[in-house]
């Protein structure tokens, strides 16, 4: 009887780790994540609309027909990127995601509070290599570490009204994800300081 025990107990203990185990290692060995779906139709370190959703042609499961969706898929291999998306007049929202689909950060336009969400998105190494700007306040400058080199941004703008979809959709249509190119105000005064 003992024995038996042991047995049962010992497959519901075995059961659960596999059941752990694969429920944890799934998102890392999936072939069609998120982020394989939108590779073939957007563009690196560019914002590429998505088609609307409608029931007969989704790319992602559970999306809102009353939001227009766009997408930025970035590498930071090549530099840090800048991202400017305009405010819409309902709901505007931003969303990061690691290349295995982890968030790590958002903001809406409520909580940025300004007509444009302005931001600069780096990995830890090159926000570490960035030059201290006394002048510049964390309130001037919004900089998001990203944990990884490639991932995903999500932009959405809400259309309350089915007639206003195509107003949130030129709002995205606006929005900019790209390198930068310009230099950080503090290097290029460095040598003009040390006269």
């Amino acid at each position: 009887m003992i024995r038996l025990a042991f047995t049962i107990i010992a497959g519901i203990l075995l059961g659960g780790v596999v059941h752990l185990v694969s429920v944890l290692a799934l998102p890392r060995i999936a072939t069609q994540d998120a982020y394989s779906r939108l590779t073939p139709i957007t563009t690196l370190n560019m914002v590429v609309q998505l088609p609307t959703a409608d029931p007969a042609n989704t790319l992602m499961p559970y999306l809102d027909p009353a939001l227009a969706i766009a997408v930025c898929r970035y590498d930071l291999s090549g530099g840090p990127l800048k991202l400017t998306v305009p405010v819409s007049q309902a709901y505007t929202s931003v969303s990061f995601y690691t290349r295995n689909e982890l968030a790590y950060y958002a903001i809406n336009d409520r909580s940025a509070g300004k007509k444009v969400i302005e931001l600069d998105l780096m990995t830890e190494a090159q926000h570490s290599d960035l030059p201290e700007d006394e002048e510049v306040t964390a309130a001037d400058r919004l900089i998001i570490d990203s944990p990884s080199t490639t991932g995903l941004i999500v932009i959405k703008a809400l259309a309350p009204e089915p007639g206003l979809m195509p107003q949130a959709q030129a709002t995205l249509a606006a929005s900019r994800c790209g390198v930068q190119t310009d230099q950080p105000a503090k290097q290029a005064e460095a040598p003009r300081g040390k006269r």
